[in-house]
């Protein structure tokens, strides 16, 4: 079976993705814009979701992480939470 590690960043608004994933393609670290804007609880962790296999996220952010490129942000991807950033780690 399939699984996957990735890191996530959970915000309200497609404008403020847009502009952390800019920020983040320019340099600036994941992690710390996870920890300073994410709303969900992994964004202490820089959005570390851990290990998952499919069908343990919603499907929006499931098809993403398990289509997408490893390492690469992807986003933003628009789930019932909000807007998120995506960047798988590993898949295996």
């Amino acid at each position: 079976m399939a699984r996957a590690t990735a890191r996530h960043i959970l915000v309200d608004s497609e404008e403020k993705c847009n502009e952390l994933k800019t920020e983040i393609e320019n340099g600036a670290s994941f992690e710390e814009a996870a920890q300073q804007n994410s709303q969900c609880p992994s964004g202490a962790q820089g959005g570390d979701l851990g290990e998952f296999g499919p069908g343990q996220m919603v499907p929006e952010f499931d098809k993403a992480v398990f289509s997408g490129e490893v390492g690469v942000v992807q986003g933003p991807i628009q789930t019932q939470f909000g807007y998120h950033l995506l960047e798988v780690t590993s898949r295996s």
